[in-house]
Order: structure tokens, then C-alpha cells, then sequence
């Protein structure tokens, strides 16, 4: 029974990680498994046994999420753009509130340091979903024709990606969006048993390890940071989210060809806008 609750977990924080603005690592932490998820990835040699007993029902609740949901995803955002992009915002303002009572009263709030690193982080996540408009760059992530580098550039993407799964408050899936590698990675999940079955599977092989080793590396430096600067990785963390709100629509203008702008998608997207806020405080506010 404990394995199958687990699972069950491991589908919602899979479920996370795939829709852009919602984050894993809040997934866990509402669930009550994040302390000892870090602890027992970042410590995964210490009873050995023990940590993959307690990981492996997570990890295929998650993998059966991830090849269900993508595709819930995928049609939603090619059929109804702007709604579907409006729904992301949501969710990523409505997890505001449940970050600020994390920095709300702390001695931090008063030095000028913790306020740096909000606005860094807040800069670089505006930077990253405007670089190809900044130098000029029009050319679409395709995995059609790889080569050594294309593999060694996603398997940074993996690490990248896997290392903001799981910080509380920041998505994975909203950084491969900025980045311009989320929906070539859903397309490629949606099709891996249509075409060529080998070159999608050398792709999510390739991705996939990156992920696991960013995951185990960022886990050792979590601890770190959340137990001796608990309050300024949370000023971090902020200033991502903030820039999220922006860089969602920002960088998807980069990779839509065309939204339709008119009064029925407009109304349908504030609802949308409105259900996706609610949903993120509701789980936030648990």
C-alpha cells in the first residue's frame, strides 16, 4: 500500500513537471515526501536498498504521467494557444503567495544582498526567453538532424532542467519552454512509437541522463543551500517566478507562429487565466 501511495505521489510530481509554471519540487513539498526525496537522492550509496525501495514507485508514477499528460499538453497548446499559455500564468502567480510567506518577517528581507538576488535571477530568466530576439535568432530547436554537439547541448538541457525540477517554486518544464526545447521534447515523447523508434529513444536517452545526474548534483547543493540560506534561495527562487509571469508568453511568441487574438479567446483566456491561479493557490495554500 505504501509503494502504491507513492506511486500515486510520483504521477502528481510527474504531472508538475510537465505543465510549464508548476513546479515538482512544490508538488512534494504539499505532499509531504520533498525533505526526504532530496535527502535520499543526495545520499542515494547510503542504504542503498532502502533509497531505491522508496524512489522507484515515484519514478514510474512519474514516467506513467509524463507519457499520459504530454499529450493533454501538446494538443492543448497547438489547437488553443493563447488560452492554454494563459492557463500556464495562472498557475505560476497563483504559487506566489505560498513563496512570499517563505521570506515574509525574515531578518533577510532588509538586506540589500537577498534583494540582488532576486533581481539577478529575475534578469537572467527575462534574458533567456528573449536571447533569439536579442541577437537575431530565428532558427527553431529540431531534432531532425543530430550530431555529437546537438546530443551534448541537450544533455546539458537535461541537467539544466532536472536541477529546476526540483527546487520548490521554480518548473523544469517553464525553463525547457525558455529555452525553446519543451515541445520539440513533448512532440518527441508523443511520437516514440511512431516513426523512427531508435532516433526518439537516443534523444529521451540522451535528455533523460542529464536529467538523472543534474538531479543527484543539485540535490547535495539544496541541502546546502536551504539549510544554511534558506531565506536568500527563496529570494532566488522569487525573482524566477516573477520573470515566469513574463517569460511564459514572451518566449512563446518566439515559438508560435501566429495567436488569435479576438473577443471569445480573449474572455475564454482570462477564465483560463483565473482557474489555472486558483488551482496553483489552492495546492500552495495546503
Amino acid at each position: 500500500m505504501e509503494s502504491l501511495i507513492l506511486v500515486v505521489k510520483g504521477f502528481f510530481i510527474g504531472v508538475a513537471n510537465v505543465i510549464p509554471g508548476v513546479s515538482g519540487g512544490t508538488i512534494a513539498l504539499i505532499l509531504g515526501i520533498y525533505e526526504k526525496l532530496i535527502s535520499t537522492i543526495g545520499n542515494i550509496y547510503k542504504n542503498l536498498k532502502e533509497n531505491i525501495l522508496f524512489l522507484l514507485p515515484i519514478v514510474i508514477g512519474m514516467g506513467l504521467s509524463i507519457v499520459t499528460t504530454s499529450k493533454v499538453v501538446s494538443y492543448s497548446y497547438n489547437n488553443f494557444p493563447l488560452p492554454t499559455l494563459m492557463f500556464f500564468v495562472g498557475l505560476v502567480c497563483g504559487g506566489i503567495p505560498m513563496l512570499v510567506k517563505n521570506v515574509k518577517g525574515k531578518k533577510e528581507n532588509k538586506q540589500l544582498s537577498s534583494y540582488i538576488i532576486l533581481i539577478l535571477t529575475f534578469l537572467s530568466v527575462i534574458f533567456m526567453a528573449s536571447y533569439k530576439f536579442i541577437f537575431s535568432i530565428n532558427s527553431e530547436v529540431s531534432f531532425a538532424s543530430m550530431n555529437i554537439g546537438s546530443f551534448l547541448i541537450l544533455f546539458v538541457i537535461g541537467i539544466i532542467a532536472s536541477a529546476t525540477m526540483v527546487i520548490p517554486g521554480i518548473s523544469g518544464s517553464l525553463v525547457l519552454m525558455i529555452l525553446g526545447y519543451y515541445y520539440p521534447i513533448i512532440e518527441t515523447i508523443n511520437g516514440l512509437f511512431k516513426g523512427d523508434f531508435l532516433h526518439n529513444a537516443l534523444i529521451l536517452g540522451v535528455f533523460g541522463i542529464g536529467v538523472v545526474v543534474g538531479i543527484v548534483l543539485i540535490s547535495k547543493l539544496l541541502e546546502l543551500l536551504f539549510k544554511n540560506y534558506k531565506t536568500k534561495t527563496y529570494f532566488g527562487v522569487l525573482g524566477f517566478v516573477f520573470a515566469s509571469v513574463l517569460a511564459i508568453p514572451l518566449s512563446a511568441c518566439f515559438e508560435l507562429n501566429s495567436i488569435i487574438f479576438n473577443i471569445e479567446h480573449i474572455i475564454i483566456s482570462l477564465v483560463m487565466l483565473v482557474i489555472g491561479t486558483t488551482i496553483s493557490y489552492k495546492l500552495g495554500d495546503k
